[in-house]
């Protein structure tokens, strides 16, 4: 093994993500019932990981609010697991929250197939990053969110410190201790380290870190789509009517907000065409359609903000 070889080897094995847990060592030696109950508490680890992360993921949310409402995007970049949960979570955005699917928008490290086929190898491709961001028309105005259970993917990296490079806002979401992480020579504005520890399985980063990952992506979304109006109290009101499930889930929604029944419901969304949270607004104020709209513009197209002006 050369000296380049051996530092790559050491610099892998060394990982967080690498390490045998002690906890989970016998794994394959105990009855079923303790091989759950062992991934289950592991996984009770984790959103007291994520916790500790709220102050950065609350940066991170600012950085993606400012972007949205400056018509820029949110775009994760990932390889494997990392990319597929970026992926899912762009997808569910626009039936969610209404919003355009270019929006938010998810890569991953070998292209659409990887979603369904691991494309490994993928991930050390530095120049398939940049042109893959390149191919989205990257720039200045969006933010680039790098996925990463090391934070060291070379696929990853390049696609981060590319985004910076051409003057966007970054963001670098990493399951490995903080203090790795900002050794790892990534140009991120925001970094974002749920350090989980070793995964049960060592080396399964599909699991804890996944879960991580998964809850912080949520959260990225979740509470800038609150803070740009997408709810009303805790409630979707720019839901997409795209099946027939989701036709009746704003029906129940304008009955719930609106107190009225499920004829006065039905009605609201035809006049606000198909629109719940014009329907919303209809129904609170009594207002014409045309005058709904004003009134939500005027306040920034949240609900509580627009009724407020009319105290």
């Amino acid at each position: 093994m050369n000296s380049t070889e051996n530092s790559f080897f050491n610099e892998i094995i060394n990982l967080p993500t690498e390490q045998v847990n002690p906890v989970t060592k016998d794994i394959d030696k105990v009855p079923l019932i303790d091989i759950l109950k062992m991934i289950n508490n592991e996984d009770k680890q984790v959103a007291f990981a994520v916790e500790k992360e709220i102050p950065h993921i609350a940066q991170a949310v600012e950085l993606i609010k400012v972007t949205l409402q400056s018509n820029g995007r949110l775009i994760y970049i990932g390889a494997g697991t990392s990319g597929r949960l970026g992926v899912i979570d762009a997808a569910e955005c626009p039936p969610t929250f209404g919003t355009n699917p270019e929006m938010i928008v998810g890569v991953i490290a070998g292209g659409k197939e990887a979603m369904f086929v691991a494309q490994e190898g993928a991930e050390d491709n530095t120049q398939q990053a940049i042109i893959d961001l390149q191919n989205l028309s990257l720039n200045d105005k969006d933010v680039v969110c790098g996925i990463a259970a090391s934070g060291r993917t070379p696929y990853v990296k390049s696609g981060v410190n590319y985004a910076k490079s051409i003057g966007c806002k970054t963001i670098m979401l990493s399951t490995s201790n903080r203090e790795n992480v900002l050794k790892l020579d990534i140009n991120a504005d925001v970094v974002i380290c749920p350090f989980v520890g070793p995964e049960a399985i060592a080396g399964s980063t599909r699991m804890k870190s996944g879960t991580a990952q998964k809850l912080v992506l949520n959260m990225l979304t979740t509470a800038t789509m609150v803070l740009l109006g997408k709810t009303y109290n805790n409630i979707m009101v720019d839901l997409q009517q795209t099946n027939a499930k989701l036709v009746e889930r704003s029906k129940n929604t304008i009955m719930t907000i609106c107190n009225v029944d499920y004829q006065t419901a039905t009605d609201l969304l035809a006049k606000a065409h198909q629109s719940v949270k014009h329907s919303i607004m209809m129904g609170l104020t009594n207002l014409e359609y045309s005058q709904v709209i004003e009134l939500l513009k005027n306040g920034s197209n949240r609900i509580s903000d627009s009724l407020k002006l009319m105290e």
